[in-house]
């Protein structure tokens, strides 16, 4: 996940007025205006991006500082709703944040829209299990299985992946899938992506050695040098670099990752680290106690038995 800004989540969520009509998708915006990109027409009865930006430029227009870009305008998964991803930012940082609009066209509600039901994990956890591609370890069988979406160059990622590697060490029969997510916001990430999945297809130990060694290097590596960084960690954990950013550059590789990308986003990914333990999603790796993560992980590999 992105530093947090609390000045504008609190605004969102005290904000719950919006109208609505159609929109297009993908715009960066900044108080002064919006600059649109080239998107498909939206569906009928959709938020359209000129409310919504409309909408935010009257919710942190006494912010000059601040400015958004708007990802996706788009059905919720819950009837009746639609959902806008808008990245917002300012000196803090930088946050991807949800909102979604009712059908009447007159609310917005801010938070996670949750699965309900008997079995409420169990049609995600179904589509995790049809759609992974990334590099395991631990048993097939495994009556748990862990599914990290991750970006290289997200320094949250770096920061959950003791508590995941411990997590790991104490649950030696749980199966873990490292699936790739790397943000738009990040320059570099999506490349560090296609070396990490050429080098899992050849080598798993090696994978797993890039991955720790790439979060360690997020400070040296920038999109300048990027090729030249991943090329010699490739090298460094024992896979051939130059056959790796070959690798990288091919066709086939961008699509595997942006396979797993559209995975995430299917089960509702919105940043990175995202876990899900059975089909139960943790978004806040960071902020969730060890003992709450190890204690999901049981309690779902009782369930199974």
């Amino acid at each position: 996940m992105h530093p947090p800004i609390p000045k504008l989540v609190f605004f969102l969520i005290v904000t719950i007025a919006v109208s609505v009509a159609q929109q297009q998708r993908k715009t960066e915006n900044s108080l002064a205006g919006a600059r649109p990109t080239n998107t498909a027409p939206s569906p009928a009865g959709a938020p359209s991006e000129e409310t919504v930006n409309g909408f935010l430029r009257q919710t942190f227009g006494y912010d000059p500082s601040v400015s958004w870009k708007i990802y996706a305008i788009k059905p919720a998964i819950a009837s009746d709703l639609w959902e806008v991803d808008v990245v917002l930012a300012n000196q803090q940082g930088q946050q991807n944040t949800t909102f979604y609009v009712t059908a009447d066209q007159q609310h917005a509600l801010v938070g996670d829209l949750i699965p309900f039901g008997v079995k409420p994990f169990a049609a995600t956890n179904e589509r995790l299990q049809k759609g992974i591609n990334g590099i395991s370890r631990g048993p097939a069988n495994a009556p748990v299985t862990i599914v990290e979406f991750s970006d290289l160059q997200c320094p949250h990622c770096k920061q959950a992946q003791p508590t995941i590697d411990k997590l790991l060490s104490e649950e030696p029969n749980a199966r873990f899938v490292f699936q790739q997510f790397p943000l738009p916001s990040h320059n570099w990430a999506a490349k560090a992506a296609s070396y990490a999945d050429c080098i899992g297809r050849s080598n798993h130990d090696a994978f797993w050695k890039f991955i720790n060694s790439t979060y360690n290097a997020q400070s040296d590596i920038t999109e300048s040098n990027a090729d030249e960084k991943l090329t010699s960690l490739a090298d460094s954990v024992g896979a051939k670099g130059s056959e790796i950013a070959a690798c990288a550059a091919q066709p086939e590789t961008k699509n595997r990752v942006d396979a797993s990308v559209a995975l995430g986003k299917k089960v509702e990914v919105t940043g990175t680290p995202t876990l899900f333990v059975n089909g139960r999603r943790i978004a806040n790796v960071n902020g969730t106690p060890y003992e709450i993560l190890k204690s999901i992980v049981d309690f779902q590999a009782k369930q199974e038995k």
